[in-house]
């Protein structure tokens, strides 16, 4: 599984690495995204994948599971 780590990334950058990931990588699902214990972060990964029409999961808190685009 690719996983994305997203740990000292500036939330301004977020929506355009999580989208490059996600779009990158879609013949690889399913991806990791790895937010730390960050709400904003979170928040921001989830929108992405919204507006991707991605199918999420989040087994922990921190941790999204990218499963279908």
């Amino acid at each position: 599984m690719s996983k994305l780590d997203l740990h000292g990334v500036r939330h301004a950058d977020v929506d355009r690495i999580v989208e490059n990931f996600i779009l990158l990588n879609q013949n690889k699902l399913p991806l990791a995204i790895i937010c730390g214990n960050s709400d904003r972060m979170v928040s921001l990964v989830l929108k992405v994948a919204r507006r991707l029409h991605c199918e999420t999961a989040q087994p922990r808190f921190g941790y999204i599971i990218v499963r279908r685009l």
